[in-house]
Parts: C-alpha cells; sequence; structure tokens
C-alpha cells in the first residue's frame, strides 16, 4: 500500500530516488541499516519485475515484502500480522509428477528467512501470526474460491497475489525472503465486507510496527 510506503520513508534518511524498469526505488538508512523500498503493484508480474530488478540493481541481503492478505479462517482474523514461515502458489499446476501448487523444478513450498529475522520475538504478540502464505493471482471473495484455494493449500493461514513470485525469484536468485502481511478480510463470511471497517487506516500501522520490530 501506498500508506505503507510512506510510513517507511517517514523513517528513512539519506534518501535517493532510483527509477528501473518503471519502477521507484528509494535507498536510504534507518538506524544502521541500508534500506531500499519500492511498491511493487498488484499481481504476480509486477512482484516478480519488481524483485528482479531489485536483487539485480542493488544486491540486497535479503527481501522483506509487505502488505495485505485474505484470511482463511485457519487462526487469522482481520488485522493479524501473518509471518510467512513457508510461501506457496494455490494457483499453479504442472503436471503429473509434480504436486498441486509446485513449479516443475522448485520446491513445492518456499521457506521464510524467519531466523534471519529473528522472529521468535514476535511469538508473544497474539496478533502476530505465524504459517503458510497461498499466492496466486485471483483476488478471493467466495466461498467456492476460498474452497478452491484450501483444496490446494489446505494449511494456508492467508491467501495474497505476490508473495509466491517474489519468492520464486528470491529463491532462484538465492536472497532470503520474508512476507509479512496483514489480514483484511476472510472470503465467504457472513458479512464479508464488513469486516474492513477501519481496515485501511488501521492496517498500515500494523505491517509497519511488524517491519520496524524485524529491522530493529
Amino acid at each position: 500500500m501506498q500508506s505503507e510506503l510512506d510510513m517507511l520513508l517517514n523513517e528513512m534518511v539519506n534518501i535517493d530516488l532510483h527509477i528501473i524498469n518503471g519502477f521507484r526505488y528509494h535507498t536510504g538508512m534507518i538506524g544502521d541499516n541500508q534500506v531500499i523500498a519500492t511498491q511493487c503493484g498488484i499481481g504476480k508480474v509486477n512482484g516478480a519485475v519488481g524483485a528482479l530488478t531489485l536483487i539485480d540493481t542493488f544486491a540486497p541481503d535479503a527481501i522483506i515484502n509487505t502488505g495485505i492478505a485474505g484470511g482463511t479462517g485457519n487462526g487469522a482474523g482481520v488485522l493479524d500480522v501473518v509471518i510467512g514461515t513457508e510461501v506457496a502458489y494455490h494457483d499453479v499446476w504442472c503436471g503429473p509428477g509434480n504436486a498441486p501448487g509446485q513449479v516443475q523444478g522448485l520446491p513445492e513450498r518456499f521457506a521464510g528467512a524467519t531466523e534471519l529475522f529473528g522472529t521468535d520475538r514476535l511469538k508473544t504478540d497474539h496478533k502476530v501470526k505465524f504459517g503458510l502464505i497461498a499466492s496466486g493471482d485471483k483476488f478471493i471473495t467466495t466461498p467456492a474460491d476460498l474452497e478452491a484455494v484450501m483444496a490446494v493449500q489446505p494449511s494456508a493461514i492467508a491467501i495474497d497475489m505476490e508473495s509466491g513470485a517474489i519468492a520464486q525469484v528470491c529463491h532462484i536468485k538465492n536472497v532470503p525472503f520474508l512476507a509479512v502481511r496483514v489480514v483484511s478480510d476472510t472470503p465467504g463470511v457472513e458479512n464479508h465486507l464488513e469486516q474492513y471497517g477501519d481496515f485501511w487506516t488501521l492496517a498500515p500501522n500494523s505491517t509497519f510496527g511488524v517491519l520496524n520490530r524485524l529491522l530493529g
């Protein structure tokens, strides 16, 4: 979200702007950390191109992707923050010999760099959940949509549209990756749209608070 990026930029000093492949990369410092911040846009292609451009241009030690996700009813509620211990696709099928969700020749799931960022210290926060994020190029809004996702990735606790592609690029380029997503809603539940409420105001604070703790 733009609001997430704005909050991050407010914490950065010595900022320079680089426009590459149509993406705006902001470089600067937060404490002792050199940070490159960008807004990749919606979907797997945007996520992949944004991540690859970032890696090839700036050679980061690691990548953190923040944003929103739908809940699945597996323990993460609205405004909970999900740390992706693993990321997998829910909309990929490469034929016999491959698991549902697996790109042929790649792992069934991409592991999140939880140890690198010391996420164990977040486990005492009841609003932070840990688990599998399922990723695909579809906004999930109906019970049928959710059932289709869960048929492929039954242990998923959140669903998004970018983490899988970014994780795949990071795996190929050998760059540690972590997805951090705030839950916006649970598709298919009663009064689904009412779950949003003050979400767009509160959500950036949720992911930014966790991001700050990870950088600390």
